[in-house]
């Protein structure tokens, strides 16, 4: 809602979905996670502002957020939701009442580093071992097991995009770039790029190259 619009009734739809969130925000203030998720706050809206020229709204990036965003709101949920104190779990179950998560987007891993940045999460599964920090993921992603321990190690500045396929006991290295559709069994390295099925590497340090996956 922005232009076309009485400026008192844009305000007041604002204030309407603030008061919403006023459980989610407690939530925010009273969490051991606050310091990540606020950065999780501060990436998502670059990244946004950086491809749409998105604006906040009048009630701030957070609310915006939940507001715009489910996948946002999937993350954030996940995040609260490692606080196991009793009334965080309740706090949380009355939140999501007011914004509902994103019901096809699984998010299964303990710890995921700051900066988590989920552009669509339709139908996408993350069931790693741990992420590092800045992690980008795109819709119809499936990250997961191979065996009933045997699931993924990705380290920090990962994009994982759509369609992609990634399984097993192997670590994907920092600064790596997973291609849409890419089938990843084998750990990738560092700083490359990889795609196809199965995934190679085409791209190492900045430079095309052609290498198949150890």
């Amino acid at each position: 809602m922005g232009d076309g619009y009485p400026r008192a009734a844009v305000s007041f739809v604002w204030g309407w979905r603030r008061a919403r969130a006023a459980f989610h925000r407690a939530l925010l203030r009273g969490s051991p996670a606050r310091t990540v998720i606020e950065r999780d706050i501060a990436r998502w809206m670059e990244m946004l502002r950086r491809d749409r020229g998105t604006e906040p709204a009048p009630a701030g990036d957070f609310v915006w957020l939940l507001v715009r965003r489910p996948e946002f709101r999937n993350l954030f949920y996940h995040r609260i939701g490692r606080d196991k104190r009793l009334g965080t779990k309740a706090l949380l179950e009355i939140a999501k009442l007011f914004y509902r998560p994103l019901e096809s987007l699984y998010i299964f891993t303990e710890e995921i580093g700051p900066g988590c940045f989920i552009q669509h999460g339709f139908s996408t599964g993350i069931g790693a071992r741990r992420i590092g920090e800045n992690f980008w993921v795109n819709q119809q992603v499936s990250i997961g097991y191979s065996g009933v321990d045997d699931c993924p190690t990705i380290g920090n500045n990962v994009s994982i995009k759509a369609g992609a396929i990634v399984i097993g006991d192997i670590t994907i290295g920092d600064n790596a770039v997973v291609g849409a559709g890419a089938v990843v069994t084998k750990s990738v390295p560092p700083n490359c790029t990889v795609v196809g099925v199965p995934a190679r590497v085409v791209k190492r340090d900045g430079a095309d190259v052609r290498e198949e996956l150890a």
